[in-house]
């Protein structure tokens, strides 16, 4: 039976979850139909496909040691049809049903004695479009590794992992000694003690960027209700790299820029006061190196001011560049935006009782997460029906009321932003001011002149 111990931040994120406040994280795909594709063989395909995954067939167990600690264990009893099932929606209007229903899936928490991971194909009565959500625990993955895991179900990934599995099979690799050599030895120990004095450097700037008078948004501010609710938005990444090349940064920093001008609006609508201090947004940064393994979660983020208070969407834009080319020069291993890496120097029965206390401690240090989700570039598709868009889904810290993540496909930025349901009621309003924001910073571009 395969055993592998769960990385510190995974335990962090098995040991943060409450009924309340569930750890996973997901994503929406829309497909279009293609004639002849059957909702009952799409079924069938989207389990074989999910059951060939190994990472999918295991579950986490309490182990004895270290103390505290926990174990990822092949499931001898697993059974894809508990964790893959069909709804069928009623009515014409496909994706606001799809919407609403994949905010209810994504409030319920996954069983934790199963494989901690969930595929639902939603579609309805005809010929219209269908959808597949994916919930994935945050301990199984972070975003990199959850695209990775969920690419296995299109029909490109999985014909190429076909091959690599019957290449590997042709070629085994000899088991390697997990005894390291003197050198080796030497190197983890210089290794670990560099990540103990990142670790007091982080845990010292956490402390001072930690924050007891929240003047933030009062919606960001409610209290959890347990609820979640999904909006989606849809921009042109054509007209986002045109900001790009005209403003200067990346095309991030102008989405970074569109989502706090989008939070001014929507602030402004609600009769809100622009608070005081700049809503904090966590900015995830990915630690994982080219070419190293894939399992675990390798995360350190940055922490961003979005600046709501100002007025002028190039200025914002300008803000926002400038402050993540500061953070970006300091690295993503320092700053309070690097607390995740933290995990790594605590033991496993820390996570275990210090979990309550760091889930409430979140709001302390940042008011919502943004991310982006970096998707395959190529064409993707299920069964033959071509994949139209994908709207990631990322996970609600406690005591936070919305979370925004993004990613690029077919020519689009697809937005999903997750909420709670009692907080922001309004949440599709939010996702209608992203789209005003880029259409207002696009038409302030100046204009370009007609070829000679």
């Amino acid at each position: 039976m395969s055993t592998e111990l769960l990385a510190p931040l995974d335990l962090a994120f098995w040991h943060l979850e409450t009924d309340a406040h569930p750890m996973h994280l997901g994503a929406l795909a829309v497909f279009d139909p293609v004639p002849g594709a059957q909702p009952r063989e799409l079924l069938e395909l989207l389990g074989a496909r999910a059951a060939a995954i190994p990472r999918l067939r295991m579950r986490v167990r309490d182990v004895l040691l270290p103390v505290g600690g926990a174990a990822w264990f092949t499931d001898k009893d697993f059974d894809v049809h508990r964790h893959v099932k069909r709804i069928v929606l009623s009515g014409d209007d496909f994706m606001p049903q799809a919407t609403r229903l994949a905010g209810e899936l994504m409030e319920q928490p996954l069983e934790r004695g199963l494989p901690p991971w969930q595929m639902y194909l939603l579609d309805s009565v005809g010929d219209g479009p269908f959808a597949v959500l994916v919930k994935l625990h945050h301990a199984l993955a972070d975003g990199m590794r959850a695209v990775a895991i969920g690419a296995g179900i299109f029909d490109q990934i999985a014909s190429a992992a076909a091959g690599r599995g019957a290449a590997r099979r042709r070629h085994p690799v000899p088991p390697r000694s997990w005894l390291p050599g003197p050198q080796e030895a030497a190197g983890m120990a210089l290794d670990r003690l560099g990540d103990v004095r990142r670790a007091l450097g982080v845990g010292a700037s956490v402390v001072r960027a930690s924050r007891l008078d929240l003047r933030g948004s009062t919606a960001l501010t409610a209290r959890s209700s347990g609820t979640r609710r999904l909006a989606t938005a849809e921009l042109d990444a054509d007209t986002v790299q045109r900001i790009r090349r005209t403003e200067g940064g990346t095309a991030n920093d102008v989405l970074l820029a569109l989502v706090a001008g989008a939070l001014r609006r929507w602030m402004l609508e609600r009769g809100e006061a622009l608070p005081g201090v700049d809503p904090r947004a966590l900015v995830p940064v990915s630690r994982r190196r080219p070419g190293a393994a894939a399992t675990g979660n390798r995360l350190s983020a940055y922490l961003l001011g979005l600046p709501v208070g100002e007025p002028d969407p190039r200025e914002r834009l300008r803000l926002v560049r400038t402050a993540m080319d500061r953070n970006k020069a300091a690295g993503p291993l320092r700053g309070a935006g690097a607390v995740a890496v933290l995990a790594d120097q605590l033991p496993a029965l820390a996570h275990r009782f210090g979990a309550p206390l760091a889930g409430n401690a979140a709001r302390m240090l940042f008011d919502l997460l943004v991310t982006s989700v970096p998707l395959p570039r190529s064409a993707l598709s299920l069964g033959g029906c071509p994949l139209r868009a994908v709207y990631p889904m990322a996970p609600l810290a406690r005591g936070q009321s919305l979370a925004v993540a993004l990613s690029t496909y077919g020519g689009r930025v697809q937005v999903g932003l997750v909420a709670d349901g009692k907080a922001l009621p309004d949440l599709d309003r939010l996702a209608d001011a992203v789209h005003e924001e880029l259409r207002e910073l696009h038409a302030l571009l100046p204009a370009v002149p007609a070829p000679a």
